[in-house]
């Protein structure tokens, strides 16, 4: 089956498809554009999504899967400019957990992120259950105070230990982690997109988010307990891991950063 085939009643041989290409796999045919080397493709959707007419399809990216912009308004640079600073990191939750539809209304949006060269590469384990969100609290508290960073955390084991100060999770209810194959060598950096991508979308759900970072010193070792806990499949490693729940407080300002340090050449 060809990678391409062209309505040649809707085709104007504009050439955008060429041009977009960013692994240069069309050209120029009599009748259109045609296929060089289906095996460059990268399913990026470039072609399909840039043609005026819709007069190209890609097997490897469908035109039927994808999605008319032009019906939904832009954000004003304004208005982009809130959403994007509006988003914080939620360390105080409800004690409500996300229902199954709203975490894969969560995750849906991750997979979306960007990667080089539409790698992807990526799958996610939703943590319902919030007795096993305790459970990862437990585990990674003993490994905290068993490791060579032990007296870097004894303040956070101590707290726990002893007034049940939950320092890791923060009372998350839930948790999204990222996975990887072990010999994928982007796991770590397209989780990060991807978790970028959850973290700025959760607002639209009424969620809030944060990066849990103590957790992943834990999550991402090799031999970790999380590997077992998470039913992590052998040859997967666990590339990323973000805390969400609902805020139990809202935030009426947005939050200034350092000053802008940029150099121009």
């Amino acid at each position: 089956m060809s990678l391409i085939t062209v309505n040649e009643d809707k085709c104007i041989k504009c050439g955008l498809c060429i041009k977009e290409c960013p692994t240069f796999v069309l050209k120029m045919g009599q009748k259109g554009p045609e296929a060089i080397s289906a095996d460059s493709c990268i399913a990026c959707g470039h072609c399909t999504a840039v043609c005026p007419k819709e007069a190209i399809d890609n097997i490897k990216s469908p035109l039927a899967s994808q999605i008319n912009s032009k019906d939904f308004p832009k954000l004003d640079a304004a208005e982009a400019e809130h959403f994007l600073r509006s988003r914080r990191s939620i360390r105080t939750y409800k004690e409500e957990s996300v229902s199954k539809e709203e975490l894969t209304k969560l995750v849906n949006i991750a997979r979306l992120a960007p990667t080089g060269s539409n790698a992807q590469g990526v799958s996610f384990v939703a943590i319902l259950d919030t007795k096993v969100v305790k459970e990862a609290l437990e585990e990674t508290i003993k490994w905290m105070e068993t490791s060579q960073l032990k007296d870097r955390f004894k303040g956070l084991t101590n707290a726990y230990r002893e007034f049940g100060v939950d320092g890791i999770f923060r009372g998350a209810p839930n948790l999204v982690l990222t996975t990887a194959d072990k010999d994928f060598s982007r796991g770590r950096e397209n989780s990060i997109f991807s978790l970028a991508y959850l973290e700025l979308y959760a607002p639209s759900l009424g969620l809030g988010s944060c990066w849990a970072g103590l957790f992943e010193v834990c999550a991402l070792l090799p031999d970790s307990p999380m590997l077992k806990l998470f039913n992590i499949p052998e040859g997967k490693r666990i590339t990323g891991a973000v805390m969400v729940g609902y805020p139990k407080y809202s935030f009426n300002r947005l939050v200034d950063r350092n000053p802008l340090e940029v150099t121009f050449i």
